[in-house]
């Protein structure tokens, strides 16, 4: 009995070594095969190599133009994406802009790009939430004259076109240039690019959305002027549905918008520097309803957010320094969510 008993002592520890190897062994594998497939995340979708336009948005995070690439069957993982940018230590940031990519390229090609900013040069790019002197800026950038600008974004040049049929007398094109990516050559001009725009504006107007403005008591042009400012303060389409419905909520109660897009935009109009405590018809601190216009172009993305906002019942929203929006009913709930997430801003 006691050599038996000695004998399974001395078995115990072999036991545990060779369970440490199969171990170690499996957790081997389990590296190798996840490199493996990180690896051919990495390769080209496809071998298809006809381009496409993509937009990159002013203030996009990588996580977002991950999901976006992956959305377009640009990339094959967004999750390879990110761990590509953040272990390579890209030392170049992403830059907006609007880039021809393929299917046919791999990560590494494509985040060369992107960091390069090798952007398309034969499309004149117009990004979601810029305002008119922007846009008459980027269109100058892209070769096209002052005067030849100016004429374009005149409302007179485009009296008859049907995008600008709810636009009231008097006011700019500011809210209907639609952002997106339009084609240039040789005998381009920058009227051609506006009608381009307001021909997807006109679009993206459907009897469905205006009959969502009609349902909150907007008009058409309200209901734009209402989602260029959701298309200025958030980004997330979740979180515009959300905004809009707080803003929608405010109108309906008689409380003032608060917004930091339309004193800001009245401010940049002005040429003065952005405060709240600025006065002008656009402080929407100070003064109650809307704006007198829209303050950006917008998205349809926006457009949506107005027409059919969220079944939510926030009175108030603050964007925190770790990137979400955060929402609450009340405003000793807002005030706590401002001392807790947002240490970059005041009430």
């Amino acid at each position: 009995m006691k050599y038996f008993h000695s004998n399974r002592k001395r078995t115990w520890p072999r036991r545990l070594l060779i369970g440490a190897i199969i171990f170690a062994v499996l957790i081997c594998a389990g590296a190798v095969g996840l490199r493996y497939v990180y690896n051919e995340n990495l390769k080209p979708v496809s071998a298809n190599a006809v381009f496409q336009a993509v937009t990159i948005e002013n203030g996009a995070t990588v996580e977002q133009i991950a999901e976006q690439l992956k959305r377009e069957g640009l990339i094959r993982s967004a999750w390879a994406f990110r761990f590509y940018v953040s272990s390579k230590a890209v030392s170049d940031p992403l830059q907006a802009g609007t880039y021809e990519l393929a299917p046919s390229l791999g990560v590494k090609e494509i985040v060369g790009q992107l960091t390069g900013g090798r952007i398309a040069t034969d499309l004149v790019t117009i990004l979601p939430g810029q305002r008119l002197d922007q846009i008459r800026m980027r269109l100058v950038q892209d070769g096209f004259s002052e005067a030849e600008v100016d004429a374009a974004l005149n409302p007179a040049t485009f009296a008859r076109h049907p995008a600008l049929a709810d636009k009231p007398a008097g006011a700019s094109i500011e809210g209907f240039v639609y952002p997106e990516s339009y084609q240039k050559s040789g005998t381009t001009n920058a009227s051609s690019i506006i009608g381009a725009a307001l021909d997807q504006m006109n679009g993206k107007l459907t009897s469905d959305i205006k009959a969502g403005f009609a349902k909150h008591g907007l008009s058409t042009y309200e209901g734009i002027i209402l989602a260029s400012i959701v298309e200025r303060e958030v980004s997330n389409q979740e979180d515009r549905n959300q905004v809009a419905q707080v803003f929608l909520k405010r109108l309906q109660i008689g409380m003032r918008l608060q917004s930091d897009a339309t004193h800001t935009y009245g401010a940049v109009l002005d040429g003065v520097k952005p405060s709240s405590k600025y006065v002008s018809p656009y402080n929407t601190y100070q003064n109650a309803g809307l704006p007198p216009t829209p303050v950006s172009n917008v998205s349809e993305s926006s457009l949506k957010a107005v027409a059919f906002p969220a079944a939510t019942d926030w009175l108030y929203f603050v964007s925190g320094d770790d990137g979400k929006t955060h929402f609450s009913p009340n405003l000793q709930q807002h005030e706590s969510n401002v001392r807790s997430y947002c240490s970059k801003c005041s009430l």
